[in-house]
């Protein structure tokens, strides 16, 4: 692979479901019985704010794949997606298809390459949702976080559409703060989802951003991270503002990656 071996798992209480790992760092969840059976917290956070978009099918991109947990969420609760994934790692992906059923997934297909070439190949206005979870070696490629990537995905969402992206960061969420300041650079409407530890930077963890030009359901979406099984905050508005603070976006000419976890949590990110 790409970025480090791959292994597969099975769940001892599922015998189809999989938990996938490349480099000693968890990468995807994938239960082949029940796709919307999400079993990473984050993951579950991305579903909650896919299930709060407008009724019916998406049209989605996800640049990172992996087990492609998400996107079989997506085609098992939205029938009639239409959904690309860009990913770079094509032994990986072709691990996948063959041993965790991917071809199966309906109208979902899979782009061997690079998400900010793939970002710039889609057409403008072209998408609901674009989904960013691409993680090389436990990192989040700093190319994804800047003020020009953003501004293509932007470029590829219909007015009302939502973008989401998954994180990570430490104490301080040095990280978070300037990615929370490049999506406010292009978009009105930003929100953060995390656990309460980790948004405090008591603890090294995944955060998720929501970002859109016309508003997110921000009354359901704190209600269902409240009431999650591993319950998270909802932060939107002066309190993001607040959180984001004098933090500055980030470009391409001062990219960087999202930390890597400490060396006692890899194998969980």
């Amino acid at each position: 692979m790409r970025f480090g071996t791959a292994e597969l798992l099975r769940d001892a209480d599922r015998p189809r479901a999989w938990l996938l790992s490349v480099g000693g760092v968890a990468q995807s969840y994938v239960d082949l019985d029940d796709p919307t059976n999400l079993e990473f917290d984050y993951v579950r956070r991305l579903g909650d704010l896919v299930d709060c978009l407008p009724d019916g099918p998406l049209e989605a991109v996800h640049v990172g794949g992996a087990g492609c947990s998400l996107p079989r969420y997506v085609a098992a609760t939205r029938p009639g997606s239409r959904q690309l994934v860009f990913d770079a790692d094509e032994p990986l992906i072709e691990l996948v298809r063959e041993q965790l059923e991917l071809r199966t997934v309906p109208q979902l297909r899979v782009r061997i390459q690079d998400g900010r070439e793939g970002i710039r190949s889609r057409r403008a206005g072209s998408a609901d949702l674009v989904v960013v979870d691409a993680f090389e070696r436990a990192t989040l490629a700093g190319g994804l976080a800047t003020v020009e990537f953003v501004t293509d995905v932007a470029r590829v969402l219909r007015p009302a559409a939502v973008l989401l992206a998954n994180i990570t960061d430490g104490p301080g969420l040095p990280f978070a703060r300037r990615f929370l300041a490049t999506l406010a650079e292009v978009f009105p409407h930003v929100a953060l989802l995390a656990e309460p530890g980790v948004l405090r930077g008591r603890r090294f963890g995944n955060l998720v951003l929501a970002a859109s030009r016309t508003g997110l359901p921000d009354a359901e979406l704190a209600r269902r991270a409240a009431s999650s099984a591993y319950p998270a905050r909802y932060v939107h508005d002066d309190e993001l503002r607040r959180l984001r603070g004098k933090a500055e976006p980030l470009t391409d000419a001062d990219a960087m990656p999202s930390p890597a976890p400490p060396e006692d949590l890899l194998g969980l990110f």
